[in-house]
């Protein structure tokens, strides 16, 4: 049984997981991969998120990502490799993390009590993070932790993001929802990725959403005009609870109070990043 308030473990998750997601979007992770000759956007993701699991083929990262178009993983994948190792990719992502997290949050706060109280609660709630049938988290979990306190908690962020998203994967399978069905509920929700940006960076083609669409009308999840319907609120609503039990041990580790305070912790740091510019104006919603 529980010892935490009802999704606490999932509100800390999402006041945690923006700040390493941040990274992703930053110019900062462009500049690091071109100056290795890595240019396109897609191979600059696959090589930065995919790098912990070694020289991996497109197979790998397709099963560990999701919702990407097979099609697009195999343009970049295994080819990268040819051009820059694992090693130096991971190198050139952390040095990505310091330089957005320098710039977005500033230097003070990154030398604060604040900051090395929260990586040091971050990390405290990884150590309960099992490796069993997670394979992205199992994968970052073998890196060395970071000296300086910001990137060690960018890097616990990394951790427990990868833990529940191994944990949502099994969940989406479960439910019956494949990647782009996932990808379409989600946005259904008003909580995910808004249309332009998964066609413009997961590979596919508008035809290939409103195919997914289609089977979700279908199966009773949305509505005519596009909206979840009372079944299709509650498939969402029933993932994310699972989700939430797969993710449990890390936070019932930290405990109540630890949770509490790191999510408030958190949720400073994510707010300071968010007015800074860290995350698209336009990257949430429906339209």
């Amino acid at each position: 049984m529980s010892t935490l308030p009802p999704r606490a473990g999932r509100r800390c998750h999402n006041a945690l997981n923006p700040l390493h997601s941040c990274v992703y979007f930053s110019p900062d992770l462009g500049k690091e991969f071109g100056e290795l000759g890595i240019a396109d956007e897609s191979r600059v993701y696959f090589a930065a998120r995919g790098a912990a699991l070694g020289a991996v083929g497109a197979g790998a990262v397709t099963a560990t990502f999701y919702n990407f178009n097979h099609e697009l993983v195999a343009r970049h994948l295994p080819a990268v490799w040819s051009e820059i190792t694992p090693e130096a990719a991971l190198d050139a992502r952390l040095r990505a993390a310091d330089a957005t997290l320098r710039r977005v949050l500033g230097e003070e706060i990154l030398a604060s009590p604040e900051m090395a109280e929260a990586a040091g609660l971050a990390l405290r709630a990884a150590e309960a993070c099992t490796r069993h049938a997670r394979p992205l988290y199992a994968a970052h979990a073998d890196l060395d932790v970071p000296e300086q306190p910001h990137l060690a908690y960018w890097h616990a962020a990394t951790l427990l993001r990868e833990h529940r998203g191994d944990g949502h994967l099994a969940g989406l399978l479960t439910a019956g929802l494949d990647p782009l069905e996932a990808l379409v509920s989600h946005t259904a929700t008003g909580k995910g990725m808004a249309p332009r940006w998964i066609l413009a960076t997961r590979g596919w083609r508008r035809t290939d959403w409103d195919a997914a669409v289609e089977r979700l009308r279908e199966r009773g999840v949305l509505d005519a005009g596009g909206e979840l319907t009372e079944a299709g609120t509650a498939l969402r609503a029933e993932l994310e609870e699972a989700t939430d039990r797969m993710d449990s041990a890390p936070y019932e580790h930290l405990g109540a109070d630890g949770v509490e305070r790191l999510t408030e912790l958190g949720r400073g740091f994510l707010f300071t990043a968010a007015a800074a510019g860290a995350f698209p104006d336009d990257l949430v919603g429906k339209g």
